[in-house]
This record gives structure tokens, sequence and C-alpha cells, in this order.
């Protein structure tokens, strides 16, 4: 058919000089202005749209206000549900002076018209032509009047996802609207990484024994969730069949597009078994807002049906408001100054001589400006706001959510393009800020196929009688987690998680266990999780690491397993002559004894001017001075402090000897008390630094981990197979041709070292790679097996399945540890740095006091010095004189000056002098300690 509108576009195209024919003069406003329409008017759209249609071309010519006088006559083709016929009377209409067409019905009709539309540029308005691939671009003259399809599957998709569910069979009409309709489907299901897994096509007006052969493959599938996107005319047919099926039963999700409400809306009330056939299915009506000019329409609907059994639906609505859109833009199309004329050909003369008659075809001068007056119509109609967006869809999409109960159905929710899924009306909700968050999508509940209201899974294993092939490595070592000891006689700790899993699934899953490997080295873990993307096996058990690279293969369950770490040669460490040495580093023990000098020679400082214990020949203070330093720790000094900064210094110091005295005892209690092991390698970062060879499990992650995470050269690395090889490895060591240490996951090195006692783990675990189960990507057992694993945890099953298998008590130091570690000065620096500050602020204060006691006694002698060096050398000496010294020193000078001034002065003088005099006496006996006498 394309080729044949092709073929009559390049013919109208290829004409001669044309000739205009006007239908009437520029000045004036025809009398009749025709338009026409083309539907199946026996359909379940057309029979109700042309109801709505006939009422708006009388009501339009029923107000001459609307066209001004122009009246619209329409003239009405039924297509009788070919597209033929439709194509054929879209160039009949054609050779009618015709200014536009109402129509086709069908979207794929659509396409072939609107290459015509577009030639003969007559603007094409379809209200039920739904089909997203019908673009503006490539028909500038089609307007579609009603809602895009597009914006159904968007809900659709929204629907699923809101559900949490990821596949969906689509069961359509394998013509352009069904494709195109699920091609959109497709692409907004994979925005939400969700997909279609199946696409059951279904010729046009199928047989229902060819209904039956698609839906037997469908409930072979695994896939619960069916979208039904075929036409009205039909579509109950699908159901019928699936009831004889028996797929509308419990596990099922049907989901109809808006084709399942426009025939309950137009054929209702449907007969009990159509109905009893679509029980618990959902399906979408186009939303239209409740209004005045609504409630009139409906109210007038029975009156305007005349009795006939023929329901409102949301089609006729929009047919309704698409002649009334039609009629604002002609009457603005005359204001502008259009005229309605048609632009003739004479085609060829070979085509001439034919009966088609294609020479009457005209060109409509006016189309552009008529077209361009349709898309600015702002109205407002039974449907709603009606306008175009800029790119000519309509504005406001939103669709009702509608679940079949018993004899009728009810609403459970809204979508919009604006707000997403909600359960209020889609208006409220324009006004506001769009929200798309988890919290604002909310649904009413839903009877779902079977009368359950409990959300489907939405999908089985495939009833085909295939159990899963399930791969499991054949380890040569660790025969604990994995031991193939037959085809059938597959056990181990790795076995036995996934069997406890799988008992709690509510549903059974068959499968069958096979081994992959030769046996004679342990199988690759990348390669296994290969094979099932390549299809070979439909998941795997076992002890597989969940890395990176095996993420992008498969999906993998919650980690039932966890940590790598190293294990190394270790050896008793027996106790020496030096013991008491190693609860403390080098470099604690070297700070300790500096702040034992520091805090003894501030203290000296701070009595030295007052105190006679921190008096005396130098070499007596020198003692002093280490003895009252070291002997604080042990609390056992004798010198009393007798200065305030010197008893606060001593007091903070004390503090924090208390606390490294005690956390010296006790660590020096677990070294000797505590049996201790010792290990050449200290950890993950002491052997990357070595350059010795490290050895690794055969068929291990671990290789590639070492190689690619910490940068190790792969000539260092050796394979090891058994565990026999791994013990000799490690006991020849690096120089003897063996290894320094082996990493490997835990779980192995714990299994390892449970039988040889030589060996310990060694620094701390650093990476937490985990053990999964692999799956299919996008596989729903997946998740359901992570919730299965992660009840097996909470409950204990976990633990006492590891305990079964992995718990081995025959060889293990018992209260033996691998070196304690020992007090660094990072755990006491906080202390440190008080004690440091303190003695520095008691210094400072100190000096500020000296060198006021200084200016004030020595001021005279300090200014009559000229040398610096001489000044410094009296306060020097001033500050190693004993405090009281300089006291009565100063006192003697001060009743010296009284007296010489007494000698030349009056009897007041001498009253004055024998008043100092009186007062020296006093402070000196006050002064004066108790026993001794001043010379």
């Amino acid at each position: 058919m394309n080729i044949i509108v092709w073929l009559l576009a390049s013919m109208i195209l290829c004409n001669g000089l044309p000739a205009i024919r006007l239908s009437t003069n520029a000045t004036a406003r025809p009398k009749v202005v025709n338009i026409g329409a083309i539907f199946s008017t026996k359909s379940v759209i057309g029979k109700a749209a042309k109801v709505a249609i006939d009422a708006a071309i009388d009501d339009i010519n029923s107000e001459p206000d609307i066209l001004q006088g122009t009246q619209l006559k329409l003239q009405l083709k039924d297509s009788n549900y070919s597209g033929f016929m439709a194509v054929v009377e879209a160039l009949i209409f054609m050779e009618k002076d015709t200014v536009a067409l109402i129509g086709p019905q069908s979207s794929v009709t659509a396409h072939v018209i609107s290459h015509i539309a577009n030639v003969l540029q007559v603007p094409l308005l379809s209200f039920s032509s739904t089909d997203p691939t019908l673009s503006p671009i490539q028909f500038p003259f089609f307007v579609r009047t009603s809602q895009n399809d597009l914006y159904q599957m968007v809900a659709i998709a929204e629907i699923i996802d809101h559900y949490e569910w990821r596949e969906v069979i689509a069961i359509y009409e394998d013509d352009d609207h069904g494709r195109n309709g699920i091609a959109a489907l497709g692409d907004k299901l994979a925005e939400r990484r969700c997909r279609i897994t199946y696409k059951a096509r279904l010729s046009p007006e199928p047989t229902r024994d060819e209904i039956t052969d698609v839906l037997v493959k469908v409930a072979l599938r695994e896939s619960r969730i069916l979208v039904v996107h075929v036409p009205g005319s039909w579509g109950l047919k699908v159901f019928s069949v699936a009831q004889y099926l028996g797929m509308l039963g419990s596990g099922y999700v049907w989901i109809a597009t808006n084709w399942l409400s426009t025939v309950l809306d137009t054929n209702s009330p449907l007969s009990q078994d159509a109905m009893d056939d679509i029980q618990g299915v959902v399906t979408l009506r186009m939303y239209t807002p409740d209004s005045e000019l609504k409630r009139r329409f409906v109210s007038r609907w029975s009156k305007l049906t005349k009795g006939k059994p023929v329901g409102l639906n949301a089609y006729s609505l929009y047919a309704y408001d698409t002649v009334w859109l039609l009629a604002r833009a002609i009457n603005e199309f005359f204001n502008e100054g259009g005229n309605i004329s048609f632009l003739n050909g004479s085609l060829s003369s070979e085509l001439s001589e034919g009966n088609l008659h294609l020479d009457a075809l005209s060109v409509f001068q006016g189309g552009n400006l008529l077209l361009e007056n349709i898309l600015n119509v702002n109205m407002k109609g039974v449907t709603g706001d009606f306008r175009f967006t800029n790119d000519r869809n309509l504005i406001n999409p939103a669709f009702e959510l509608i679940n079949v109960i018993g004899t009728g159905y009810r609403r459970f929710g809204y979508w919009s393009s604006h707000s997403g899924l909600s359960t209020v009306p889609p208006e409220t909700l324009w006004g506001k800020p769009p929200n798309r968050s988890s919290a604002s999508q909310t649904l009413y509940g839903v009877v779902w196929p079977g009368q359950t209201t409990q959300k489907p899974r939405g999908w089985v294993f495939p009833n085909s009688g295939r159990h899963l092939r399930i791969g499991v490595p054949h380890r040569v070592s660790y025969r604990e987690f994995v031991s193939v000891r037959g085809p059938d006689a597959i056990t181990g700790y790795c076995i036995d998680v996934f069997t406890a899993a799988l008992n709690l699934l509510p549903y059974a899953v068959p499968y069958k266990l096979i081994p992959f490997g030769d046996g004679r080295t342990n199988p690759s873990g990348t390669e296994l999780v290969r094979l099932i993307t390549a299809g070979v096996f439909d998941a795997a058990i076992g002890d597989i690491a969940i890395i990176t690279n095996r993420t992008k293969m498969a999906d993998f369950t919650q980690p039932y397993r966890v940590w790598i770490s190293c294990g190394g040669p270790v050896w008793r460490k027996n106790s020496n002559a030096f013991a008491f040495l190693r609860p403390f580093t080098r470099r604690m023990w070297a700070v300790t004894a500096i702040f034992f000098l520091l805090v003894g020679t501030v203290v000296w400082i701070l009595e030295h001017r007052m105190n006679d214990e921190f008096r005396g020949p130098p070499r007596r203070q020198v003692v002093t001075l280490l003895w009252f330093s070291f002997s604080t720790w042990f609390f056992a000094h004798r010198e009393n402090t007798v200065s305030v900064l010197g008893r606060i210094v001593l007091i903070i110091w004390l503090f924090v000897v208390l606390i490294i005295n005690s956390s010296y005892t006790a660590s020096l209690t677990s070294i000797l008390t505590v049996q201790q092991l010792t290990s050449p390698i200290k950890g993950i970062g002491s052997l990357v630094a070595s350059k010795d060879p490290i050895g690794y499990q055969q068929g291990s992650f671990a290789r590639n981990y070492l190689i690619d995470e910490l940068k190790i050269d792969p000539s260092r690395l050796v394979a090891l197979n058994s565990l026999d090889e791994c013990a000799k490895a490690l006991k020849d060591g690096p120089h003897k041709g063996g290894v320094a240490a082996m990493v490997d996951d835990r779980a192995y090195i714990e299994l390892f070292l449970s039988t040889r006692c030589e060996f310990s783990i060694v620094g701390q675990e650093f990476t937490k790679n985990g053990w999964g189960f692999a799956f299919p990507r996008d596989s729903p057992l997946a998740v359901d097996m992570s919730t299965a694993i992660l009840k097996l945890s909470e409950n204990g099953d976990l633990q006492r399945i590891h305990d079964k298998w992995l718990l081995r008590r025959a060889c293990s130091y018992q209260g033996a540890k691998l070196e304690v570690d020992r007090l660094q000065l990072k755990s006491f620096w906080g202390l440190f740095l008080i004690c440091g500050l303190a003695c520095l602020i008691a210094l400072f204060l100190y000096f500020l006091k000296t060198l006021r006691q200084f200016s004030r006694h020595y001021s005279e002698e300090s200014q009559s010095q000229s040398s610096r060096s001489a000044r410094v050398q009296t306060f020097l000496s001033f500050v190693d004189e004993k405090e009281e010294e300089v006291k009565s020193r100063s006192k003697r000078r001060q009743m010296e000056r009284v007296s010489n001034r007494g000698d030349d002065g009056s009897n007041g003088t001498g009253y004055s002098i024998r008043s100092n005099i009186g007062e020296f006496a006093s402070n000196k006996s006050i002064g004066t300690p108790t026993g001794s006498t001043e010379v």
C-alpha cells in the first residue's frame, strides 16, 4: 500500500502547470465548509465516536457565532475495518474540496493517508490513531487529538516498576500499531532496569486456534507479567482462551492497554462469561478531568444514542472536542484572511486514460495556514484544557488505573506525566512542583487474578519439565566446601547453604547439580560464571568469590562468606632476660626517659630559689635532680616541693606516671603469662614490600587481586594446588624454593590451620570480597535467594552449617596469640602533650616572677652596669641566690638609705628612722625560719 501512495504522490507532484480553482472569493466567507471523516462506524471506538461527532456538528451549526454564519458539512465514510477502503475514501474526499479529514481510526491506515495529506496539504486530525511513531516531523499534516500511546507505555512501565517486577511478556497484534507500541514499552522498561523477555505476536483478526498456540508458549515462559496490546474488536477473545488454559489464576498479572477500558465503557454491561474472563485484570483509561461541560455532555448521551446500546468512552469525548477544535481553527483561518482554494494539475496522458480520475485531486492552498491555526487553538472542551505542546502532543497526559472486579471495575489510582503514580486526581497536582519520590508513588490495593490481594511474585520456573542446570566446582583441595564424590553425591559447606536457602523459598525449585572441572586441578570460578552467560549453566554455586569482573557477567546473591587474609609460618616466642622491655616500643622508652629528666629539671628550677633540698654544691644538685626524676616512677621521691608551680607540675606528672605504670604492668603481665607467637611477615604490607614469593590457591581469584589491585609482579606468585603442597612451600620458605606466605580466603586459611599449628594468620584482613551464588543477569531467583541467605544468618542456621563443616579444634594454641601489640607512643602522646604544656607554662610564669623581683631589687645596680654581659651575669647570680637572702639584703639596703638621710635631717627624720628600724626587725623575725639565725 505504501508503494501505491508514493506513486500517487509522485503523479500529483509531477503535473504540468497547475490551475487554481477557488470555491469562493477571497473577501466573503463561504456558506459551507466541507470536512470529511473516515472510520469504521461498527467498531468499538467508531460507533460511539459517530454519535459524538454528529453531536458536535449539530452544536456548532446551531450556534452562528462559532463560524459566523458558515456551516460545517461533514461527509462520513465507513471504512468497514478495511485499510484499503480508507485510502480510497480519502482520495475521494480530495476530489470534493475537503479542507480537513477526521480520522482514520486505525494507526496503520493513518501512516498511509498521512502521506496523501502531506502532498495535498490537507490537515488530518485523528482522535484514535495513537501510534507513537506518527511523528510530526515525518507527517507534518497529521494531528493527533487524543493521548499518545507513548505516555500509556510510560504508565505501564511505572506500574511494573512500582510493584518491583522485572520481566514482562508482551502480547500484541503484529502491525504498525502493535509493534510500535510494544517497542515504546520496551524502551521505557529498560529505563527502569526491566525488560520484555518474550514477545507473543498475533496476526490481525487471529483465529482462536492461533491465540491458543501463542498463549501455550507464553505459559511455558518464566514471567507471569503479561501486557496485552491488541484491538478491542477481538481483545476479549485473548482472555477467553487464557481462561480456558487456566492462565487467569493466582500468580498471573494481566495488564491491558486502554482498549479494554474502551470495551467496558462502550459495551457495558458485558456478558457474565466475558466478565469472568477478565477478573483481576488491570487496564488503563485516558483521564479527562471533571467539569461542567463534561457533565452536561454525559447527561445528554442517552438522548444522543436514542436507546442504542452504545456507552460513552474516552475516545467519544476526544472525538467531540476534535470537531470543536477544527471549527475554532477554521473560524480563525477566515479571520486571518484565509480562503478556500485548491490547486489542480493535469496528469500525464498515460495516467489520464485510466478510470482513476487522478486529475481531479487538488492541493489545498490554505492548508498550511489552517494547520497553524489548529495547532494554536487553546480551548476548554469536554476533555478539559485542550491545546498542544511544542512536540504536538496534548497537554497534561494522564490515565486512570482500573481493576476489573466482580460485575464492574474499580479505580485504584492515577498516572500523570507530571507526578507519576498517585491516588489523588491529576489536576490537583498540576499546580504543584513535580514529585517523583518513592514515598509519593502510591496506589490503592488491587485484587489480582485468582481473587488474591497479595502482590504476585511475577515469575515462576518454566513449566517445561527441565531442571535448572547448576554448575558446581569440582575441587581438589578444601573438599569441606564442595566435595564431588559422584554425579549425584555432591556435598559440602556451600551445598548445605544452598539447599538450606532453597528450603526457605515459598516455591519449589527443580535443579540438578553438575560438576565443573577435571578433578585434578581446582577450576576457575570466573570461567564457571562465564558459562552462565553462554547458556551452559542456569546458575553456579560453591566457593565463588564476588569480584568486579564476575559481577559484569552475572548477578550474585547476598554474600555468605567474607574476608581474605594472609597466612604464614609462625613460631613460639620464648621469654628472655630482656622480656621486661617488650611492653614499650623503643620510641616510647626514649620519650618516657626524656620526660622524666625534663620534669625533674623543671621542678628543680621552680624549687631552687626557695627549697633547701634543691640547693647545695653542683654535684649534689645533679644527683638530687636525677634521683627526683626517676624516683617518681615508683612514687618514692623524698624531696618536698614548696612552690605552687612546682606542686602543680608534679601532680600532673604523677598522673601521667600512674597511667604509664599501669599500662606497662598490664602489658608485661600479658607477655609473661600468654604464650606468644612470632612471624617474619607482619601483614600484607610487609609482604608486598618484600621481594619474596607469594603462594595462592590454584583457581583462586587471589592471583588477579594481587596483580591488579596490589600491583605485585606475576613472577612472584606461585600456584599451589593441594594442602600438602601449601604446607611444604610454607615450611621451605622463600630461601629454599618455597613461599614467604600464602594469600587466600580466610575460610580456606582457617581450615588449613586447623591441623597445622606451625602456621598462622598474620596481619588483618585486607579486603572484604565474599562468596555468593551466581545467576543470570536480572534473574528474580537471585533476589529471593539473597533474602533467604539473610534469614539463614538471622536465625543462626548459617553459623550452624559453618560449625558442622569448618569448625576444627584438632590443633590450636590455647591462650596463644600472635605477638601482642607493643604499646606505642601514639597511645600516650596526649598525656605527654599535657605534661609538656604544664611545664612550659610553669617555667614562663616563674621567669616572669623572677624578672619582676630582679627589676625591683637590682634596678640601680643593673642601670649602673654598662655592659650587657655584666647585667646577664648579675641576673644569673640573682637567680642562683636564695629568695630569702635577696629579700634580707634588700631590707638592709633600704634601712641604710633611711639612716643616711636621718643624719642630715631634723627630729622628724629621726623619728622616721626609728620607725623603719622597728619595721625591719619585725620583718626579719618573721622571714627567718625557725631554728636558724641570720648572719
